[in-house]
């Protein structure tokens, strides 16, 4: 018996119940097997009035999980009225749901509209009024058109809250439950996210009816097809060692994140100024630039992305051979997160990452927390960059030459070599097309720790720790507030030149502390204060003991203004107001960082405090 080969294919989407329109779509898109949540998901969505709750990463290709049975079951009707809205956090993310589900409907005439703030509210309304069956979009637009009666939602019958533990850390609570209060009681909820905090558990209880939850095996980067390296390096030299391993890969294709938007403007137009396809990605882009960037990026006109993890969200740029963490992760999900765009579909991939001699003890966190094997490598020396090149440039010459020569080039080639030393001539033309690639004098030397230096660093930094284990038992914590942090005095303020990122990154590289240790930071004319936990403070201390102005310390505890009662009141204050913050709707382009820069304070790559005396920086 002979089988029809496209019967075959793709069988394991057929068993979840699947159409043979949907079949052929996902031929076209050259998908084989249906991943772990499509296999979970597709046949309880296939199933009448089933609510899911679905956990799973990015990249596991939940959108297909969704997408399919909604496409499989909306535009019945004779005319198109919205059947189906997906609500997403950011605007670049509605245009890859909305392409993708548009890829994967083959040939049925489903009407699919993205519908985002940045956009053109007067071509959205006539696309609404036009008709379509899927609106997938972000919470402040919808809400827009909720209000303004442009979004009829009185034939709903699916609401997906896509990556929404993003979409609560954002701050779009509000404008969610407010979307929810609005569309109709008869209609499936599908809520997809990559955690489960408990915010998103009492979402699911409040607008959803007894829904199944399924909860995909939880990726590590042990289980990417992605080499990992990380350097070793100071902050001055990461440029350095950035443009070195570019140069070494013959098809450099990559992301390279930074931890600010001001950082990866810097990076980003200092590459571009040394001759690489790079542009930078941040919140501060318009939608117009942001999509022409990511348009360029696609079609390989850029080779180089420099971005930060919020302007990130949402990416979908295929092939992508290097993520480079220029600057350390926060926490080992967004080291997942970021290390989870390449080495995609049994592709391989490399991620590398920098890190600084004083982020070593939380790199090591991170490595054991996301179960990675990273690997230590040295920056590559010029030596074997030039190498590398060498090698690239001679295959693409006898690649070049391997052709059949064209009888009208013979002419000139005679009238060229007539004469002259063929060799040298060559030699003279390789040099005009290649120009400098081969000057070893591009790149500068990168200075090392010495390893006996290390040791002594890493039993400096031991004696410190039992020093202030010891100190703690003996002195207690006299300047503790309730949640177990000491406010510090610094004497140095507006006057001097100060700010919060400026005093941030001082005390983060003098005194090797992290940054998410440093809390309420506060900055007045001539002084300012700064919280952190009491061994972090006794840290803090320690490397500032030696550090005087006018015979008193730079760095020392604060005095309690009002006794300790008053000072818990200012604490709970200080707490409330945090709280009220973080209640507060953030867009997402406000992309937000924390305290410190990461770029150099000088050529050594250290921050000192202003000098106040001469009104700069100290030596």
């Amino acid at each position: 018996m002979v089988h029809n080969p496209y019967e075959m294919e793709l069988e394991g989407f057929r068993e979840l119940g699947l159409s043979e329109e949907s079949i052929a779509a996902l031929r076209e898109k050259g998908f084989e097997e249906p991943t772990e949540i499509q296999r979970r998901a597709i046949p309880l969505l296939l199933q009448e009035g089933t609510e899911i709750v679905g956990q799973a990463q990015t990249g596991t290709g939940k959108t297909a999980a969704f997408a399919l049975p909604i496409l499989e079951t909306v535009g019945k009707g004779r005319e198109e009225a919205v059947e189906a809205l997906i609500l997403v956090p950011t605007r670049e993310l509605a245009s890859q749901v909305s392409e993708e589900m548009s890829s994967l409907r083959g040939k049925r005439t489903i009407g699919i509209a993205p519908i985002y703030g940045g956009a053109s509210m007067t071509q959205q309304l006539k696309r609404l009024r036009r008709g379509v069956s899927i609106v997938v979009g972000t919470p402040g637009r919808i809400l827009d058109h909720i209000r303004r009666g442009s979004l009829d939602l009185s034939r709903l019958g699916f609401l997906v809250l896509d990556e929404a533990d993003e979409m609560l850390d954002m701050g779009f609570i509000d404008d969610i439950e407010a979307v929810l209060r609005a569309v109709p009681e008869k209609k499936r909820m599908l809520l997809f996210s990559a955690t489960m905090p408990p915010e998103i558990m009492k979402l699911a209880e409040s607008f959803m009816s007894d829904p199944q939850i399924i909860r995909t095996q939880k990726q590590d980067a042990s289980a990417l097809s992605t080499d990992q390296i990380y350097y070793e390096v100071r902050e001055s030299d990461k440029l350095e060692a950035l443009t070195r391993i570019i140069d070494r890969e013959s098809d450099f294709y990559g992301v390279v994140f930074c931890r600010t938007k001001l950082q990866c403007d810097e990076i980003g137009q200092k590459l571009h100024d040394r001759g690489y396809d790079a542009a930078a990605l941040h919140g501060d882009l318009s939608q117009r630039e942001r999509e022409m960037i990511l348009r360029r990026m696609k079609e390989h006109q850029l080779s180089i992305l420099v971005a930060t993890d919020v302007a990130a969200r949402g990416l979908d740029i295929q092939d992508l051979t290097h993520v480079i963490n220029y600057t350390i992760p926060q926490d080992p999900e967004i080291y997942i997160h970021r290390v989870g765009r390449t080495g995609r579909a049994g592709k391989n991939g490399t991620a590398i990452t920098f890190i600084t001699p004083s982020e070593a003890r939380k790199f090591a966190y991170i490595r054991k927390a996301s179960r990675s094997d990273i690997r230590r490598e040295e920056i590559p020396k010029a030596e074997e960059i030039i190498g590398r090149k060498k090698e690239r440039i001679q295959n693409e010459v006898l690649s070049s030459i391997s052709a059949e020569p064209k009888p009208e080039y013979m002419e000139i080639a005679e009238a060229v070599l007539s004469g002259r030393d063929a060799t040298e001539a060559f030699a003279s033309l390789l040099a005009s097309v290649y120009k400098n690639e081969l000057d070893a004098s591009r790149y500068r030397d990168i200075s090392a720790a010495s390893p006996k230096a290390k040791r002594e660093k890493s039993r400096r930094e031991r004696r410190d720790e039992a020093r202030n284990r010891e100190r703690y038992d003996r002195i207690g914590a006299p300047s503790l507030d309730e949640e177990g942090t000491t406010r510090l005095y610094i004497a140095r303020g507006r006057k001097d030149g100060l700010t919060k990122g400026m005093l941030a990154n001082i005390i983060m590289d003098q005194a090797g502390v992290r940054d998410e240790d440093l809390r309420d930071i506060e900055i007045n004319e001539t002084s300012s204060f700064i919280s952190a936990p009491f061994s972090v403070a006794e840290t803090i201390l320690q490397a500032y003991s030696d550090r005087s102005m006018k015979g008193r310390p730079i760095v020392m505890r604060a005095k309690p203004e009002g006794g300790a009662r008053d000072s818990r009141k200012r604490n709970s204050g200080r707490r409330e107001a945090s709280k009220a913050r973080g209640r507060k709707r953030r867009q997402w382009e406000d992309d937000y960082q924390p305290y410190g820069r990461d770029t150099s304070d000088g050529d050594d790559g250290r921050y000192r405090f202003p000098d106040r005396k001469k009104g700069r920086r100290r030596k």
